[in-house]
C-alpha cells in the first residue's frame, strides 16, 4: 500500500515538538498506513527526533513506506520488525535497535502495539436455529466459542504480553546504559468504560494501566531514572475504527465525531511535551468535546483518571486460627 496520509499535518509548534526533540524514540505497532502508531511516527520525526525506530510485524510494506517518507525528510528512520509476543524474536532486535541509534538504547519508547477483535456477545450462548439438530448445534457453539476466545487470546497477548516485554527489555537496558528513559503506554477510553462485544480489548487495555506502577515497585534505586505513564484514547479514526466513523451508536457516547490521526498525535505531543514529574506514574485520558467555532470543530482537553480503591471490612464473622 502506497503512503496515504498528509505528512505535512503533523508539523507542530516548537512549543509542542519539545518532547521529541533530540530523542531517540521507538514505536511499537507503527508500521500500518493510517494507524495510530504511524500518527506518533510520523509526529516525532517531523519534530525533531534524533532517531525513529518504526516497528511493525506483518504490516511490512507500510512500515518500509513510512521509514521511506521519513527518510525522504532527513529522519534517522529505521525499520524494526518482531512480534511482541515472541520473545526471542523482540530480543533479537536489542543490538540493531541499539546500533541504529548511534550506540545508545531509545530514551522514548511509545508502547502502541495492538489489535482489536471483531466482536462477539461475551457470556451469551447462540441463538437457537429452527430445525438444527442438537448434535449441529452443539458443534457450532463449540467452534463458535473457541473462535471468539482465540480472537481475545491474540489481543491479550499482543497488548499485555507485548507492553511487558517492550518494558523489561527497553527498561534493563536504560539501567545498564544508566540513560534516562520514559516510556508511554497507548491505552483506550474502553479500559475504564468497556464497550460491548470487545471484552479482550477492554481487559488488555486495562491491564496496561498498572505498568508503570509495577515498573516503579521492581526498579527499586533505579526508579528515578526511568518515567512511564498511560494514555487513554476515545475513538481515532485507524483502518481497525474508519468502518464505525458514521455510526454514533458506536462511539457517539464518547465523542462527538472521532479524531483524525494527525489530530491525536498532535494532542499526544501536548502531554509529551509536560515536565517528567507532572506525568510520572499517571493515567491521562483524552476527551473530546464539541467546539462552537466551526462546524465539526472539536476541543480536545485532557483529565488525569485516579482509581479510588478502598479496602473496607464486611459484617460477617472473623475467623480465628491459633498454633497448633
Amino acid at each position: 500500500m502506497a503512503f496515504t496520509v498528509d505528512a505535512d499535518r503533523f508539523r507542530y509548534p516548537e512549543e509542542l515538538a519539545v518532547g521529541v526533540k533530540g530523542k531517540r524514540v521507538l514505536i511499537s505497532g507503527a508500521g500500518k498506513d493510517g494507524g495510530l502508531g504511524q500518527s506518533f511516527a510520523l509526529a516525532a520525526g517531523l519534530n525533531g527526533a534524533a532517531s525513529v525506530a518504526v516497528h511493525f510485524h506483518r504490516s511490512y510494506a507500510d512500515g518500509f513506506d513510512l521509514v521511506n517518507k521519513l527518510r525522504a525528510e532527513g529522519v534517522n528512520a529505521f525499520p524494526l520488525q518482531a512480534d511482541v509476543t515472541n520473545m526471542g524474536d523482540l530480543w533479537a532486535t536489542r543490538s540493531y535497535v541499539i546500533e541504529q541509534m548511534g550506540g545508545l538504547p531509545p530514551n522514548l519508547v511509545i508502547c502502541n502495539s495492538g489489535l482489536t477483535e471483531k466482536g462477539y456477545q461475551f457470556g451469551r450462548a447462540l441463538r437457537e436455529v429452527e430445525g438444527e439438530p442438537r448434535a449441529v448445534r452443539r458443534a457450532r457453539v463449540r467452534q463458535h466459542f473457541i473462535d471468539n476466545l482465540e480472537e481475545s487470546r491474540q489481543v491479550l497477548d499482543t497488548k499485555i504480553d507485548g507492553f511487558l516485554a517492550m518494558t523489561h527489555l527497553w527498561a534493563g537496558e536504560a539501567v545498564y546504559h544508566n540513560e534516562p528513559l520514559q516510556i508511554v503506554y497507548i491505552s483506550s477510553r474502553q479500559a475504564i468504560d468497556p464497550g460491548v462485544s470487545v471484552p479482550g480489548y477492554a481487559i488488555s487495555n486495562w491491564a496496561v494501566l498498572q505498568l508503570p506502577a509495577v515498573l516503579a515497585v521492581n526498579l527499586g534505586k533505579s526508579a528515578s531514572l526511568i518515567s512511564a505513564y498511560s494514555v487513554l484514547y476515545p475513538f481515532v479514526r485507524t483502518g481497525m475504527t474508519g468502518e464505525y466513523a458514521e455510526n454514533a451508536r458506536v462511539f457517539g457516547r464518547w465523542q462527538p465525531r472521532m479524531l483524525e490521526t494527525y489530530e491525536a498525535a498532535e494532542s499526544f505531543m501536548q502531554v509529551l511535551a509536560r515536565p517528567v514529574e507532572e506525568t510520572n506514574g499517571g493515567m491521562f485520558e483524552v476527551k473530546v468535546d464539541l467546539d462552537a467555532s466551526a462546524e465539526g470543530a472539536v476541543r480536545v482537553a485532557w483529565e488525569r483518571v485516579r482509581f479510588d480503591v478502598r479496602e473496607e471490612p464486611v459484617p460477617w464473622d472473623a475467623l480465628v486460627y491459633r498454633p497448633g
